[in-house]
């Protein structure tokens, strides 16, 4: 296996569930980190060996990990495209975040995205030495590429080449189909350079779409010092999460793929609707209480979630969103006091301020849809315009308190928070979707200010 994005989410998820399901090591994952080369260096020098540390209330549990059998540095696009293109690579997994897909409102690359234009140009010069190059001539990858999408089609391009056959790309990040969602950003890089490459991939890729679910936050050194006196290792990658963890799948595996069911993972032909359920009842009521908790003077979920108010407007959201998701076997009430729990566990910090990063494309995943369908059902959506009144709020308790806004789409959000400030709901609204009509916005509007009270 190839994976895309070596983060602490990735190790306490799918290779965690690699390795509970393969203890016999058939499998290996080859990691590739994405801007910076910390963790690869890190993990490399440990072997790809690390602690996952289970906790909550009764205590830690200490697990060592093994299915990571090489870390790289995303940059290293050679590599990758050597890894892509071996024959025995079976599947290639994602957890980039849900900006790194560079998608428009459309649902299509967004070409006019200024790191995606660069890459297509690196990609279209790379080609083109390619078509001038004498035939056999092996032609070295571009190194500066800053996408993923276009990393992914140099390493399919390389498999094309050495007829490494049909693989699989499973998307573990936080979007609604998140298999197109990937097949549209690589798609969206091959087509403008070669038209044959995007055939091959379209013919010879599985998109796999995938709902995961286990809350993981950020290790602290706390947490280093404290597995070194558990564990007598000085392990400086250590991932620390939750004991519940859930990972729902759809899709084809032409050339093979772990027995994950070993360890608890679902395969399903419908997942849509469990896809709609995590991304609104445990995420959605996340960006809630991110916003509205950070303002009214918390730190972690679980202190927000213990404030009475805070748990008031959660379930308010939950019963909005619980309208929607009517499908056979969710078992809502059954999900829902199961999150309460969990977001009870006061041993695991998660940060409101982690959470709250990327605020824009994730209310489009997590409010906005709710919103619509309580709107188109003829009720308000008080409850999910909350959460954008709460997140426009905090963006500009964020400017007043000189921080920078932690969005890929920050420019654009900061030019709406810089104009005339009785335009600045309007304006954050209507950038979040423009189905969003002037009733919306008041109601949004009427929503702000108040979270003090």
């Amino acid at each position: 296996m190839v994976h895309l994005g070596l983060g602490a989410f990735h190790r306490s998820h799918q290779a965690w569930y690699t390795a509970a399901a393969d203890p016999d090591h058939e499998w290996g994952i080859a990691a590739f980190t994405g801007r910076s080369p910390d963790a690869a260096e890190v993990l490399a020098a440990q072997d790809g060996l690390y602690t996952l540390v289970e906790r909550d209330d009764a205590g830690d549990r200490f697990e060592v990990v093994g299915s990571i059998s090489a870390a790289h540095h995303g940059g290293d696009v050679g590599e990758l495209a050597r890894l892509i293109a071996s024959p025995g690579t079976a599947v290639v997994t994602l957890t980039i975040t849900e900006p790194a897909y560079h998608l428009g409102s459309d649902g299509l690359l967004d070409s006019a995205s200024s790191v995606v234009a660069q890459d297509l140009e690196v990609l279209r010069s790379w080609q083109q030495a390619r078509t001038g190059a004498a035939s056999g001539t092996p032609l070295d990858p571009p190194g500066q590429l800053a996408t993923a999408g276009a990393r992914l089609v140099v390493g399919f391009d390389a498999r094309r080449h050495a007829g490494g056959g049909p693989l699989a790309v499973v998307s573990c990040d936080n979007l609604s189909s998140n298999g197109t969602a990937a097949a549209e950003t690589i798609l969206g890089f091959a087509r403008p350079i070669s038209e044959e490459l995007a055939v091959w991939i379209t013919d010879n890729v599985s998109f796999v779409d995938s709902s995961i679910d286990r809350i993981t936050p950020r290790t602290t050194e706390a947490d280093v010092d404290l597995v070194a006196e558990a564990t007598g290792f000085r392990d400086l990658a250590p991932v620390v999460t939750e004991p519940f963890h859930n990972w729902i799948l759809s899709g084809a595996f032409p050339a093979g793929r772990p027995a994950w069911e070993r360890a608890g993972a679902v395969f399903t032909e419908r997942i849509e609707p469990f896809e709609q359920r995590k991304l609104w009842l445990l995420n959605g009521a996340h960006s809630l209480l991110a916003y509205a908790g950070q303002l009214r003077g918390h730190e972690t979920v679980a202190d927000a979630v213990a404030d009475t108010r805070c748990a008031a407007w959660l379930e308010d959201f939950w019963d909005e969103a619980s309208h929607h998701l009517t499908e056979p076997g969710l078992d809502v009430p059954g999900y829902r006091a199961a999150l309460q729990e969990r977001f009870s566990n006061s041993r695991i910090r998660h940060q409101l301020s982690q959470i709250a990063a990327e605020g824009s494309s994730k209310l489009r995943m997590r409010a906005v849809p709710v919103l619509l369908a309580e709107r188109k059902a003829g009720r308000t959506g008080r409850a999910s315009a909350r959460i954008i009144a709460a997140w426009i709020d905090q963006l500009l308790a964020d400017g007043a308190a000189r921080k920078p806004v932690a969005d890929a789409a920050a420019g654009t959000i900061e030019r709406i928070l810089a104009g005339d400030p009785d335009d600045v709901t309007a304006g954050l609204v209507r950038f979040l979707d423009d189905r969003l009509d002037d009733d919306v916005v008041a109601l949004v509007h009427s929503l702000r200010t108040s979270w003090r009270a």
